[in-house]
């Protein structure tokens, strides 16, 4: 059964987050993180990223994707206004590291992301939004607004006892390098993206 496991407060740049590690086993070392901004109030409706793990984005900025610069606006978002951001352990749409590298090199042969993970026999989005939805209950949100462009991420408030009140868009301008990358999730997964 998933619970906390650990928490703590984290100053950052951006403010001071409590922190705490979600798991079904103490000794994970990969588990899930609900980053908790210090003005939320979990009384009234609270802003809610989920954002899943991009190693290659986050830490060492690659631009073939938006979420290192995502995951930066969610947090300069969520500590200015309240909210939490779930921190999901699926890298690279949950199809892990190696997986994703692999994608990546048949994107350099003229795949598009999507193609390149059907290609190595993956589902192009491994996802489980699920889990998210188990934490928020575990820490009593009853009401959110979202930040983002996923209509899946929407799509996994239905029948689940908490109310979507409402989605605040989180988009990041394309640059010459993940701007296809961009208009493919627009395309095929149904982003609400208006800067492509």
């Amino acid at each position: 059964m998933l619970k906390v496991q650990a928490q703590s407060n984290i100053p950052t740049d951006f403010g001071m987050f409590t922190v705490f590690a979600f798991s079904e086993n103490e000794n994970d070392w990969s588990p899930h993180l609900v980053w908790v901004a210090e003005k939320t109030d979990f009384n009234e409706t609270v802003n809610v990223r989920f954002h899943s793990e991009c190693i290659t984005g986050e830490v060492f900025h690659s631009r073939k994707c938006e979420c290192g610069q995502q995951l930066d606006a969610a947090m300069k978002f969520t500590s200015e206004n309240g909210g939490i951001i779930i921190y999901l352990r699926q890298e690279g749409r949950n199809i892990g590291i190696i997986n994703k590298l692999k994608a990546y090199a048949l994107q350099e042969q003229g795949f598009d992301t999507v193609e390149a993970n059907l290609r190595l026999g993956l589902p192009a989005d491994g996802r489980d939004f699920g889990v998210a939805i188990e934490m928020l209950k575990i820490l009593n949100v009853s009401s959110v607004n979202l930040l983002t462009n996923n209509p899946e991420k929407l799509k996994s408030f239905e029948n689940s006892g908490i109310v979507l009140n409402k989605r605040i868009p989180l988009e990041i301008d394309s640059n010459v390098t993940n701007a296809s990358y961009l208009l493919k999730k627009k395309d095929y997964f149904g982003h609400l993206l208006i800067k492509v």
